[in-house]
């Protein structure tokens, strides 16, 4: 998805362009205008690119929010990308979707380095990413550093972002699950930290589908026998969630055939 850049203009100073005679002041008055506008029709792109979002439109909501060339723009993009490629994606797709969100995330950063989705929404668009990949290269290439420093930076900038402690517990979760006592040697990963950024999140969001589907999942990567009632549960509570977007409707479909897989056994 190429960029498109412009010249960024600098607002006029009040004391430089809104003194002087009559015609000065239809000046001021024009270039107030102009900002106004200007400002009104980015609110309502955010608006419609947040709106297409909830509604499903997953490649329209990232082109309408890479559209307004900001930080915020470029992550909810990379976001909405991510999700596309791997929830509605064809499989021989799936990583170049992952990687324009990755590219994207990277803009966002760019854009505003305090801004902590920029890198939770790289690291979820390179923690996809690596899924398509081989071991060799997430290993070579040491994907699954990267994707862990990046959710530490972004819980750095906000501790109390409920995604990125479901993102960090999802991290250490599939770690142990893949690499069992050498991922705590390699990586410092953890079933106890998994466990206390799940919780952590809960606390956060309560009522989120996507954190009680993705708590579920972490419990039965860790243990899938001891977890398989408590894990249960928390399926059970995210089906009983109103569905408020197309994305909480994606994660409801894939809760309730969990929830049948376990209840089979």
């Amino acid at each position: 998805m190429a960029r498109r850049y412009g010249g960024v203009p600098t607002r006029p100073t009040g004391s430089r362009t809104c003194r002087g005679p009559k015609a000065a002041l239809l000046i001021c008055l024009t270039v107030v205008h102009v900002f106004a506008s200007a400002g009104t029709a980015r609110a309502q792109t955010v608006e419609a690119a947040r709106a297409a979002f909830t509604e499903g439109r997953f490649i329209e909501a990232a082109e309408l929010a890479e559209s307004l060339e900001t930080s915020e723009g470029d992550a909810l993009a990379a976001e909405a990308l991510a999700i596309h490629g791997y929830y509605l994606a064809e499989e021989g797709e799936k990583q170049a979707w992952f990687d324009r969100a990755a590219a994207l995330a990277e803009e966002a950063i760019r854009l505003d380095a305090g801004n902590p989705e920029g890198y939770l929404q790289w690291a979820h668009a390179m923690g996809r990413y690596a899924q398509t990949v081989g071991v060799l290269e997430v290993v070579e290439q040491g994907y699954v550093r990267k994707v862990r420093d990046a959710i530490k930076h972004a819980l750095a900038l906000d501790p109390d972002m409920p995604n990125a402690h479901l993102s960090m517990a999802a991290w250490h979760a599939e770690a142990v699950n893949a690499g069992g006592f050498m991922a705590g040697l390699l990586y410092g990963a953890s079933g106890k930290d998994a466990l206390a950024h799940y919780d952590k999140a809960l606390a956060l969001a309560p009522d989120s589908k996507a954190v009680l589907y993705e708590y579920a999942l972490g419990l039965l990567l860790l243990d899938g026998e001891e977890n398989r009632d408590r894990a249960r549960g928390l399926l059970v509570r995210a089906t009983a969630l109103p569905s408020k977007s197309a994305y909480d409707r994606i994660i409801h479909r894939r809760a309730v055939a969990r929830l049948a897989v376990l209840d089979d056994r």
